[in-house]
């Protein structure tokens, strides 16, 4: 059996005609750049998450760049972020001119460990940066108590949490993005909401930061030819928001249906003692971006499956602040010891929302497999 990591083909075959309509009527209007596609996912996308704003942007690293350029951040302020993510989250905050500081992850969770945090803390921090990994949302109490102790903004990045929710201290659930000053969300193609190219958004309930932010986004302007500053291009393209409008509409079963893969991961393997399964906090509702384990002999376990025909990945084979890019931050592996530790384990396994009980038992016997047969 073929096991994919991802199955788009599938995903868009079920709603193909939907998106072919939207995408011709871009085409016959020929407004292509920033059209009324682009205000209606502004205005679909806050409703979504529970915001006001919504600012559509060109791409998830722009959003978070952008993001921090319209709270004034530049040379000389420090930025602190999760040591295991993505290189676009840190190299945003680099982009701005600010110095990224990496905080440690939970061994539990993978989310920034706020204990780390508080150490982390300097007179020229400014921003807290959150990465909700994997679909799971990072402590927000935590974080948002350490911010309102220190006078700090936080800026989350949600971009592979798209309707993720959080309980927070007065027992409301709230969506992923709805806690922060601002927070940002990638469209990218594989993400639980993807366009078909690349895309991101800005969310927040302050209407100066989204005027700031769309107007980066835009050359320094809200009206044409009208610049108050320089700013950047980062618009979102009609195309990409006519799918996305159409795909908006199913994120809710796609993630339940990314639920439902999850639990069938859960009871499968919960027996097998050489990996340890993502633990879910009791203040979280993940929608399950990726299944994420902990495994011995991972290389290994990972080209059994491979050669089983079962698709895998390492999110992420590098701690942030061991790659040569940060060379210059002089940091050493034992400075991050749960996330450098967690990219010789970790293994991200299939997951999709038209995954078959077929293929989850496929994937899990193999693994199975491996460790009473092979190893």
């Amino acid at each position: 059996m073929i096991v994919p990591f991802l199955d788009l083909k599938k995903q868009t075959s079920s709603i193909r005609y939907e998106i072919d309509m939207a995408v011709k009527r871009v085409i016959d209007s020929a407004s292509f750049i920033q059209g009324k596609e682009v205000v209606e996912l502004e205005d679909k996308f806050s409703k979504l998450v529970g915001v006001p704003y919504t600012v559509s942007v060109g791409n998830g690293t722009d959003a978070l760049f952008i993001a921090l350029k319209s709270l004034g951040i530049g040379q000389g302020d420090e930025v602190i972020t999760a040591a295991n993510s993505f290189i676009a989250t840190s190299e945003a905050i680099t982009a701005t001119g600010a110095k990224v500081v990496f905080a440690d992850v939970c061994p539990d969770s993978y989310n920034i460990n706020p204990d780390d945090v508080e150490r982390k803390i300097s007179n020229k921090t400014k921003v807290l940066v959150p990465v909700h990994l994997y679909g799971q949302m990072a402590e927000m109490d935590r974080v948002l108590k350490i911010a309102e102790d220190n006078k700090l903004f936080v800026v989350e990045d949600a971009a592979q949490a798209h309707l993720s929710r959080y309980k927070g201290r007065n027992g409301a659930w709230k969506n992923a993005g709805s806690f922060g000053n601002m927070a940002i969300f990638s469209f990218y193609p594989g993400k639980n909401l993807g366009a078909f190219g690349d895309a991101g958004a800005i969310v927040t309930d302050d209407i100066e930061l989204a005027n700031k932010a769309k107007m980066f986004a835009n050359h320094g302007r809200l009206s044409k030819f009208k610049h108050e500053f320089e700013g950047f291009n980062s618009r979102m393209d009609s195309i990409q928001a006519a799918v996305l409008n159409v795909k908006i509409n199913y994120l809710s079963q796609w993630n339940e249906e990314r639920k439902q893969v999850a639990l069938k991961y859960f009871d499968c393997l919960k027996n097998v003692v050489e990996i340890k399964l993502p633990k879910v906090n009791e203040n979280c509702d993940p929608v399950w971006h990726l299944f994420v384990i902990q495994a011995e002999k991972r290389n290994e376990l990972q080209s059994f499956l491979k050669n089983s025909g079962i698709s895998t990945g390492i999110h992420y084979p590098v701690a942030l602040p061991n790659l040569p890019a940060y060379k210059y931050l002089k940091h050493k592996p034992g400075d991050f010891p749960v996330a450098s530790l967690l990219a010789t384990q970790i293994l991200s396994l299939p997951l999709f929302p038209e995954m078959t009980n077929q293929q989850i038992e496929y994937v899990c016997s193999n693994i199975k497999k491996f460790y009473t047969e092979v190893v």
